[in-house]
């Protein structure tokens, strides 16, 4: 895992990560692009989860017929079999999309165990659910602004805090994301996303590249305050529950 995941390594003192990269192994889990369930069976128990080492996913969660959307990366936490026997008080669907193909490390109970003698470690797992948990709130505040284009902009700009790469023609956001992947992402209809990427490339502020999108200008406003605000409060009030996971 410490080969994997630089930032994991990084966490433990120096002197101690040859010998927990020898014990802090994890299966891997190769998932093609398309529509994915997770296998409950063998995943669930007393482990910490799923840890997206490469790829892109989206968990997609609907209510009569509306849908929002959650973009997953690198670094990112996943439990898909949590809460599946909750007795649910909202028709909820609920399913995962595999955007780019991902590899996926299994921290199951066993390896639960031996990175337990690392807090460090554990730290900064925890620190990865803490971050998903801002994001999320972030992405619920972006949703709720009036006009889509608006909406579309932040999400942009928001993802490349995480994926941009900066040049010297604006800021690269290397995903492939379709209209239909943003529609779910800024809780939109697919014709109304594209009608406000029109626009925004009209202004000059985002053009579709094969890539990706590159963005040019500065950051909205509203999109820093709204960042500040979450980071804020979550520190304040501790990290809202995660909403429950399901596979579909």
């Amino acid at each position: 895992m410490l080969e994997e995941d630089a930032e994991l390594a990084e966490a433990i003192p120096r002197d101690q990560r040859q010998q927990a990269s020898a014990e802090c192994l994890a299966r891997a889990l190769a998932v093609p692009a398309g529509r994915w369930r997770a296998p409950q069976a063998a995943l669930a128990g007393e482990g910490v989860g799923l840890l997206v080492l490469r790829g892109l996913l989206i968990r997609r969660v609907g209510v009569d017929g509306r849908f929002g959307a959650e973009l997953l990366g690198a670094g990112d936490l996943l439990r898909p079999w949590q809460g599946e026997d909750e007795g649910p008080t909202l028709a909820v669907t609920t399913g995962w999309q595999v955007v780019e193909p991902a590899r996926l490390a299994v921290l199951d109970g066993r390896f639960a165990q031996r990175v337990g003698r690392y807090p460090q470690a554990i730290g900064c797992l925890v620190g990865r659910a803490m971050a998903r948990s801002r994001n999320l709130a972030v992405n619920m505040a972006i949703v709720h602004q009036a006009r889509v284009d608006v909406r579309l902009h932040m999400l942009l700009w928001h993802l490349a805090a995480r994926w941009g790469r900066v040049r010297a023609d604006g800021v690269n956001l290397p995903l492939r994301l379709t209209h239909n992947v943003l529609a779910d992402l800024a809780a939109a209809r697919r014709p109304t996303v594209t009608s406000a990427l029109s626009e925004l490339a009209r202004q000059e502020l985002v053009q579709a590249r094969e890539d990706g999108w590159l963005l040019r200008g500065q950051p909205p406003g509203e999109l820093l305050e709204l960042v500040q605000v979450s980071a804020t409060l979550t520190d304040a009030l501790g990290a809202p529950a995660a909403p429950a996971e399901e596979g579909v």
